[in-house]
């Protein structure tokens, strides 16, 4: 589960201030997949960046899957980012020097999983999305469709209970665009935590549950599916 708690964020650059987030106060239940949408710079993504502890609040309280993280040193909130939490980006963010099956283990190494084991959970990631006869390429024979099914083949191989999803189809066409919301679907009917920003409509109704936020606040909150 998380929730925040009167939640803001305020950046500050010289003598300017933004207030990115603005006594935000939210839950999201484990196994949920929740869609956020809003306009561009309403704060989207700095909400993705708080519940993926990339990124600290100035005030309020964060609980992430029963632990208050407020507080927390970077070194124990990356070793939370390591074991809880899958990320999908809207520019894949591959590394372009490695291999598909490289880039997917990259997850698992951080978790120190023996090489065996990465071996054998790397291949059932990428047969999982359809990219094990692409194992030995790099990204950059890739197309935009196949890269994000790598993406998401990283983001679920380390078994997460947490999937972050920042415009996960932004970049690609309709059919690729669809693929990879049956895989977040389908990683939300596993039990996994999903919250994606979204600015497709189509999109968001593959969620449970859709929040709208403006200029740094929740100003609605959707159920559109049991």
């Amino acid at each position: 589960m998380l929730k925040l708690t009167n939640v803001s964020k305020i950046y500050r650059a010289a003598e300017v201030e933004t207030l990115a987030l603005n006594d935000i106060s939210m839950e999201v239940r484990g196994g949920e997949f929740v869609a956020i949408m809003g306009p561009s710079g309403c704060g989207k993504s700095t909400l993705l960046n708080v519940l993926g502890l990339l990124d600290t609040p100035t005030s309020g309280g964060f609980e992430f899957f029963g632990q208050e993280v407020s507080g927390r040193s970077e070194r124990e909130l990356t070793a939370l980012r390591c074991e809880r939490i899958g990320f999908v980006f809207q520019s894949f963010n591959l590394i372009d020097d490695l291999t598909v099956a490289e880039n997917v283990e990259v997850a698992l190494l951080y978790r120190k999983v023996p090489a065996g084991e990465r071996r054998r959970r790397v291949a059932e990631a990428l047969a999982n999305v359809g990219m094990g006869h692409r194992a030995k390429h790099r990204p950059q024979q890739l197309s935009g469709g196949q890269q994000q099914r790598v993406a998401v083949a990283r983001a679920l191989v380390s078994n997460p209970s947490l999937i972050l999803a920042d415009e996960p189809t932004g970049n690609l066409d309709t059919i690729n665009g669809e693929a990879v919301m049956g895989m977040l679907t389908d990683a939300a009917l596993s039990g996994v935590t999903v919250v994606m920003v979204t600015h497709s409509l189509a999109h968001a109704a593959a969620a449970q549950r859709t929040i709208k936020l403006l200029d740094g606040r929740v100003v609605s909150e959707t159920l559109l599916a049991a």
